[in-house]
């Protein structure tokens, strides 16, 4: 599991820069989100700029401490923006949105987690998730980012047990994403690429990525979302 309290977030702000994909994700969280919001490890707080304006209120809980200080600033004088430098923990407040983005693959059994983020919602409330999708494009970059592993239906399913399934909604996007990463892995993992240097360029990377997230929102109609880089969850109390 990620030590949060000192993670660095390398990689973070190369995504934040991903505009496309940002707004791809905000077109999907503007179905659900509203009202009294908390968001679980939001990093730089990227995402959260964007659907500020479709919110009540937001409590940030981020553990990382220099994370922490850059929320801090970036949301400074905002009172509808609440910054916690610790984790989440069930406190008597209740939420209409908990979003855990890009979270729980770094934790070994998030069940715990996901079971307190649902106590703590309201009735009607729901709780908000993005994982990276499908373990069979788990590389090297999911190892030095922290990620315990990658997530397909099945999978998170398993993982919340307790939780009725007809509560649990769930689909797979940015299908162009899961065709660059799997030919990264067979690049880099199975012809045995020296992948040291991924980083190198990694910036050029992820524009070229961003650059086909429109044309990865028509293949994900055309495949029904049943392909994707990513998988999104929505859990209804």
């Amino acid at each position: 599991m990620t030590n949060f309290k000192h993670y660095e977030g390398w990689e973070l702000p190369f995504f934040d820069k991903a505009k496309n994909f940002r707004e791809y994700q905000l077109s999907i969280l503007k179905k659900h989100i509203n009202g009294a919001v908390a968001e679980i490890g939001p990093g730089n707080g990227s995402l959260c700029e964007k659907y500020l304006d479709l919110i009540d209120n937001i409590f940030l809980f981020e553990p990382s401490i220099n994370l922490y200080k850059n929320l801090n600033i970036k949301f400074k004088g905002l009172d509808k923006v609440t910054v916690v430098n610790n984790e989440f923990k069930p406190s008597g407040y209740k939420f209409d949105c908990i979003l855990l983005m890009d979270v729980i693959e770094h934790i070994e059994d998030p069940s715990e987690l996901l079971m307190q983020a649902k106590e703590s919602l309201n009735q009607n409330g729901k709780i908000l998730i993005n994982v990276p999708a499908f373990q069979h494009l788990y590389s090297k970059f999911d190892r030095d980012v922290g990620h315990v592993k990658r997530y397909d239906k099945k999978t998170f399913l398993d993982t919340v047990k307790q939780i009725p399934k007809n509560k649990i909604s769930l689909f797979y996007y940015d299908s162009v994403g899961y065709f660059m990463s799997l030919l990264s892995k067979l690049l880099f993992d199975i012809l045995g690429r020296n992948s040291k240097n991924y980083q190198s360029n990694f910036n050029k990377k992820i524009a070229l990525w961003d650059f086909f997230i429109p044309l990865s929102k028509l293949l994900d109609k055309i495949f029904f979302n049943n392909l994707g880089k990513s998988m999104f969850i929505v859990i209804n109390k």
